[in-house]
C-alpha cells in the first residue's frame, strides 16, 4: 500500500518537473525569438530557426555573411537559461548572380500589393534564400493563396529552381 503511494508521488514529481522544464524551454524559446528579431543584421535574405530542449538550443539556417553566424551564436549563448548551443548555421556562398536574384525576387514579392502589409513590417515574414541560383522561400504567410502567389512571383528571373517552404498561420498554429 505504501509503495503505491510512493510511486504515485514519484510520478507526480517527475511529471511536474518535466512540465516545469517545458515551461522554461518555452520561455527560453520566446527569449531567443526576441533576441533574433532585435538583431538588426538579419534580413529577409537570412533564415534562422532554433529549437530548445532542456536548455540546449539547436540553431539551424542560412545567412549571407560569416559574421552573422558568429553573432547569432554569441547572442543566444548570453541568454539566461541557455545551457549549450549547437549550431548548424550555414553561410551562403558569395555570388553576384545570387545577390541580384535575391533583390529581384524581393522586389517582385514585396512590391506586389498583396504583400504590402508584410513589406511594412519591421521583420517581414517571407525570407528569400538563394544558393547557387536555387531559391527557397521560407517563413509564414496568412493563407495558401499568398503562399502560391509568392512562389509564382519568385519565378522567371533566371533561377534554377524555386522551393516553396512557406507555411500558413494555420499550419504553424497546429505545430505549436
Amino acid at each position: 500500500m505504501k509503495a503505491r503511494g510512493f510511486l504515485a508521488a514519484a510520478l507526480l514529481t517527475i511529471s511536474t518537473a518535466a512540465f516545469a522544464q517545458d515551461r522554461r524551454d518555452v520561455r527560453l524559446a520566446d527569449d531567443i525569438s526576441r533576441t533574433l528579431q532585435r538583431y538588426p543584421q538579419l534580413s529577409i535574405f537570412d533564415d534562422i530557426s532554433a529549437q530548445v530542449e532542456n536548455g540546449v538550443v539547436t540553431v539551424t539556417g542560412k545567412v549571407t555573411m560569416p559574421y552573422k553566424k558568429g553573432d547569432v551564436e554569441r547572442q543566444i549563448k548570453r541568454i539566461d537559461g541557455v545551457r549549450d548551443v549547437r549550431s548548424t548555421i550555414e553561410v551562403l556562398p558569395v555570388s553576384i548572380f545570387d545577390q541580384q536574384l535575391r533583390y529581384r525576387i524581393a522586389r517582385a514579392i514585396y512590391g506586389n500589393p498583396s504583400f504590402w502589409n508584410y513589406a511594412s513590417m519591421p521583420n517581414p515574414p517571407i525570407h528569400i534564400i538563394v544558393e547557387n541560383g536555387r531559391v527557397t522561400l521560407a517563413g509564414v504567410v496568412n493563407s495558401n493563396v499568398e503562399r502560391m502567389l509568392a512562389r509564382s512571383l519568385a519565378t522567371g528571373f533566371g533561377e534554377l529552381s524555386v522551393t516553396n517552404a512557406l507555411k500558413t498561420d494555420a499550419e504553424v498554429a497546429r505545430t505549436h
